[in-house]
Order: C-alpha cells, then sequence, then structure tokens
C-alpha cells in the first residue's frame, strides 16, 4: 500500500517521478531557502553608484531575483529543447547589407543608378541567422590608433581596387601585409587634407580652417567621402562630419569610415530623398563624388538646397578639371557655366572658384525663391515626416521657423528655439539632466564588465575602459539627442548616430539644430549601414515602440546583432515583460545578458548584453 502522500505525487508528476519533477522541487526548496534567509545578498549590482540601506527594496530585489531564476530553471527543466541557438549564415552573407540586392534591383527594373538605391520591397525573405566576420577578421585597434589604422581583413577592399583608385584621399592610404595605414595629418605636407580645408577656409573668407565654427559651419555632409581623410579632419576641429555614399558590394566608402571610427551611413540620392529633414546641415561637401550635378534638371541640387541651412555652403570639387590638356579650361568653362543658371534659380551665389574647387552659398532670404518668375517653385506643406520619398522638384524650409541663418546660430538652443521644437526649457533642462546621469550610470555598469572581460585590455597608456574601446554609438530611439549631447559634455571619445524612429514624435530636426548626426528610420526594416560597424548599440523604449508598430522583436535583435562588432555592447531601457522577453530572445541569439533593476521604484529595467566573437 502506497502512502496518501505518494498517491498525490503519483497523480501530479506520474506512477514515477522524473528528471523534471525533481528538479523542480529542488528549484523550490531553493528559492524557500533564499527567501527565508536573513543574510542572503542580492545578485544584482545597482546601478547607481552609491549603496542604498534599504533592507524592503533590498528583499523586494532579492525576491525578484530568485523568482526570476526560478521561472529561468523552470523554462528549461520543462522543454530545454524547445530554446535553441540561431544558426550561422554562410560566407556569401559576411558582408551582407539587407535592401541592397543590386541583382533583384535590376530584374524589378531598376536602372540608371536606381539598382544601387534602397529598396526594401524588394527583400522580404529574412535568413534568421547571424552574420559571421571574415575569417581574418580582428578586433579594430582602440581609439585614436583605429583611426590611422584598420585591419585590412576586416573591410572588403581588394589590392586592384585599392591601387586603380585616384582621389585625394584614397591617395593617402598605406596599404602594408594586414593593415591599412592613413598618414597622419603631420605628414600632410603637399597635397593634403589639411592643406585642402585651408583652402576652403580661405575661400569663404576666414583666417584658418579653425574658424570654421565661428563662422556657424558645425555640421558638414560629406558625400562620396573616399575612406573619410576629411571628415576625420573636420572631427578633429570639433565639427560634426557625416559621410554618406552608395552601397558598394565591396571597397565600400562608408565601410571602411566606419571602421576608421568615422560617421558614415550608406545612402543615395539618385532617385529618393536622404532620410534627413530640411535645413539640417550647414555645408554639404563633394569632391569627385562621381555626381553629375546638371544632369535631372539641376534635381539633384535642389536636393543639396534642401538639406542646407540659410546660409549654407556646397562645396564642390570638380574631377572635370583634372586633365592636364587643352581641353582643361573648356571642359571647366562647360562646368561652371551649366552650373551657373541652376544655381541662380536656386538663390545661390558663388562665392569662389580656385582651380576645380567651388563654392557657392545659400540665400538667407526665403522671399528669393519667390520674387522672380523664372524660380523653381516652393513646396507646400512640410517634409517632417518624409521617409525616402522620391526626389522633389521644388523648394522645402522656406516656409519653417527653423528658417535661420548659420551665422545667427548659437552654439546652445535658447528658449525662443526651443519652443520652435515645442519644447519647454524646463522640460528641456530635466531631459538633459536625466541623461547625464544616466551616462554616468552607464558608465559605471560598463566599465568593470570590459575590464573583468578584458584585464590586458587597455594597455597602461591607454585612457581606462570604455573610454577608448567604445567608439562608434548608435542611439536607436534618441528622442532630443540627450544622451549624445550627455556623452558630449562629458568628453567622452564617441560620435553618435542618433536614430529617430518612424512613427514616434520626430525630433530629427531638433537634434540637427543641436549640431548632432542623426537620421529616421524604420525599425521594421534593415538600418543602411554594413556588419560590425558600431561597438555600442542603446535603445530607451524602442522596444514597446516596435511592438507598437507590429515589428518583430526578434528580427530587431538579428539587426542589432549584424550591426554590432564582435565583442561590442547593446543597452535596452523597457518594461519588465519586454525586457524579459527580449531576454530570452538574446539567449538564443548567443548574447551574454544581464537584467539590471534601476532601484527606482518603477516598472523600467535594464537589459545589458555583450555580442560574443564567434567563428563560423
Amino acid at each position: 500500500m502506497r502512502s496518501p502522500l505518494v498517491n498525490k505525487l503519483s497523480l501530479i508528476f506520474g506512477p514515477r517521478p522524473s528528471l523534471k519533477c525533481i528538479l523542480l522541487c529542488l528549484v523550490s526548496v531553493c528559492v524557500l531557502i533564499v527567501l527565508l534567509s536573513p543574510f542572503s545578498s542580492t545578485t544584482f549590482d545597482s546601478v547607481t553608484s552609491y549603496a542604498k540601506p534599504d533592507i524592503y527594496t533590498n528583499y523586494r530585489k532579492l525576491k525578484e531575483q530568485a523568482r526570476n531564476d526560478y521561472l529561468e530553471l523552470k523554462s528549461i527543466s520543462l522543454g530545454a529543447n524547445l530554446i535553441k541557438d540561431v544558426g550561422l549564415c554562410g560566407k556569401e552573407r559576411e558582408n551582407y547589407v539587407p535592401c541592397y540586392n543590386v541583382s533583384a534591383n535590376l530584374l524589378a527594373g531598376h536602372k540608371d543608378g536606381e539598382e544601387f538605391d534602397r529598396h526594401c520591397e524588394l527583400s522580404q525573405e529574412h535568413q534568421n541567422c547571424l552574420v559571421c566576420p571574415p575569417k581574418e577578421y580582428k578586433i579594430p585597434l582602440t581609439w585614436p590608433a583605429g583611426r590611422d589604422v584598420i585591419w585590412s581583413g576586416n573591410v572588403k577592399l581588394t589590392k586592384d581596387q585599392f591601387l586603380s583608385s585616384g582621389s585625394m584621399t584614397k591617395r593617402l592610404m598605406l596599404l602594408e601585409e594586414n593593415q591599412i595605414a592613413f598618414h597622419s595629418e603631420d605628414r600632410m605636407i603637399v597635397d593634403g587634407v589639411k592643406d585642402y580645408s585651408h583652402l576652403i577656409a580661405d575661400m569663404i573668407g576666414l583666417g584658418s580652417d579653425t574658424e570654421f565654427l565661428q563662422a556657424g559651419v558645425r555640421s558638414v555632409l560629406d558625400i562620396g567621402c573616399g575612406f573619410g581623410s576629411f571628415g576625420a579632419h573636420l572631427l578633429s576641429l570639433r565639427l560634426m562630419a557625416l559621410c554618406v555614399a552608395p552601397y558598394e558590394p565591396s571597397g565600400s566608402q562608408v565601410q571602411l569610415a566606419l571602421e576608421r571610427g568615422l560617421p558614415a551611413v550608406i545612402g543615395n540620392f539618385i532617385s529618393k530623398q536622404l532620410p534627413f529633414p530640411s535645413l539640417s546641415y550647414d555645408m554639404v561637401h563633394c569632391a569627385q563624388c562621381k555626381i553629375i550635378w546638371d544632369s535631372k534638371d539641376g534635381l539633384f541640387l535642389i536636393e543639396i538646397d534642401r538639406l542646407l541651412k540659410p546660409g549654407g555652403y556646397f562645396v564642390l570639387t570638380s574631377p572635370t578639371t583634372q586633365q592636364q590638356d587643352s581641353t582643361t579650361s573648356t571642359k571647366k568653362g562647360i562646368t561652371s557655366s551649366s552650373l551657373e543658371g541652376f544655381t541662380k534659380k536656386l538663390c545661390w551665389s558663388l562665392l569662389a572658384q580656385q582651380e576645380e574647387t567651388f563654392i557657392w552659398q545659400k540665400t538667407t532670404d526665403s522671399q528669393c525663391y519667390t520674387s522672380s518668375q523664372d524660380k523653381i517653385p516652393v513646396c507646400k506643406g512640410n517634409d517632417m515626416q518624409l521617409y525616402y520619398q522620391p526626389l522633389a522638384r521644388c523648394i522645402s524650409g522656406t516656409m519653417s521657423h527653423r528658417w535661420v541663418p548659420i551665422h545667427s546660430k548659437s552654439d546652445h538652443l535658447n528658449s525662443t528655439e526651443l519652443e520652435i521644437h515645442g519644447l519647454h526649457p524646463d522640460d528641456f533642462f530635466e531631459d538633459s539632466n536625466f541623461w547625464k546621469l544616466a551616462l554616468r550610470n552607464y558608465w559605471s555598469l560598463l566599465s568593470p564588465l570590459i575590464f573583468s572581460d578584458h584585464p590586458k585590455r587597455p594597455g597602461d597608456d591607454d585612457p581606462l575602459p570604455p573610454y577608448n574601446m567604445v567608439h562608434n554609438v548608435m542611439d536607436m530611439n534618441a528622442h532630443y539627442g540627450g544622451l549624445s549631447a550627455a556623452l558630449m559634455e562629458a568628453r567622452k571619445a564617441v560620435w553618435v548616430m542618433n536614430v529617430v524612429p518612424l512613427g514616434a514624435r520626430n525630433t530629427l530636426p531638433l537634434i540637427h539644430d543641436r549640431g548632432f548626426s542623426g537620421v529616421l528610420h524604420n525599425w521594421c526594416e534593415p538600418f543602411p549601414t554594413y556588419p560590425r560597424t558600431y561597438d555600442l548599440l542603446h535603445a530607451n523604449g524602442l522596444l514597446s515602440h516596435t511592438a507598437s508598430q507590429k515589428c518583430s522583436m526578434f528580427e530587431l535583435l538579428l539587426e542589432m546583432d549584424r550591426i554590432l562588432r564582435p565583442e561590442g555592447w547593446i543597452i535596452l531601457s523597457d518594461t519588465l515583460g519586454t525586457i524579459e522577453k527580449a531576454r530570452t530572445l538574446a539567449a538564443q541569439i548567443r548574447w551574454e545578458a544581464r537584467v539590471v533593476d534601476l532601484q527606482n521604484g518603477s516598472d523600467q529595467r535594464l537589459l545589458v548584453c555583450q555580442k560574443p566573437f564567434v567563428r563560423k
């Protein structure tokens, strides 16, 4: 005869207790021991830098941790075989960029350069696999050494592409056995980037390129940036220079610039507008960027006008004047005269011309566009939510309250400028303080983690981590750009790609008016960048937002894994339920993940993850 207790257990677990039953019992006993023990310590580290002697808080925290561990072990015991690691992609996807399938675009009828444009509608199939680095891939050198020397195996660049390239920035490279080295500024004596920058400053009427900021030039869009040497020099002058260049299957300008730690994004306005609002940049630069500016009835120049702020500069270095023969002056005249008609319609004035370099300045008078019958029509409405729309044959931004000449802008937004963006100064100040505190918490959280994972990195002469180990940062839901501002104020050696999700409040004009880089993006789609291009991804509330947009969290995390470098970091902030779901998915993607309680009594949690270095 079996006892009543045994009969009850038989009804619950069956006649013979299984390993599942035993494991569940053991876990339950452990939970009771932990909860009843008065001397147990919490397994979570507080995000704050000081200890809170709050017994109730510690008890609640401990209880929640025990509950989470119990549920996690229960999940494993009930069906460990249901949670499988995501598989690895094949070698053909090592440098894969979704939405840029040139073959599919050609089959769909796109031509005349449009085959290199972004067409996510033709890339609907999703392969749920992890993009692996090439066999020769190595962790990039820490900043600033990584700006001047990169591993050649980290980028898809053949020796023939290097040797056949003739632009100024490409001539500054030195291809060695397994590295690509870039000349430092000290050695740029003749035909160098530093001299070129001084030339532009002189043509604008400045004494030196160090006066760009005083002249109102804080943000520069560098179209077809070569491999980023001009942008690197501008960054040293405390300007925000963003490289934008078309997708290239190999020899990519964007991939190499990002590998150097320079701001860059894939962009091609052959047929569509770039994902920036009107009046975004103080200067647009093109040095031999292979764009025929007088084609399509000046449609490309109209897009440049849309992006330029009032009083901004368009710097064009034309390739047609490089031939040293009798046709040089003729070709120069063709370039100058063919653009003259279009630039007059745009109310631009030609400031200066020296050899192959031209500089135009956009008007500060918004009435100029309507004062003559020969002018280009003004657009109706606004372009606040434009997202890869067709290029427009009309002038944008003239009716905007943001029509403020670059010379009149201050370094910091005043109350009047904040009100233009619908912000009260007190709310903006509160947001700034929030991100200053959040940054200190993030940094105190990441520093010991990075140091423990890399006890021999950085070296004795390097700054403490993660000052030079985290450089390329993306804020995937940037709000007002507060994290970027906090990083700048704290003098961290990073730059931030601020992303405003489609469907959220469009704060991108505010971000650009603060002098930061940023784009509008739909996170239901892949981001326009190459694999392994960011060191840190930050997203506050993005998971909840994408869920409201009916986006797949799993596909979003896979995309984050694609653009994150091996050993890179992810910081997600969201509600408890959302973070727990993300934590489960993170385990499938092989991330090392931990949940952090913010200790403020709210439902918000942090999920801090690190991507491992996985080889195929």
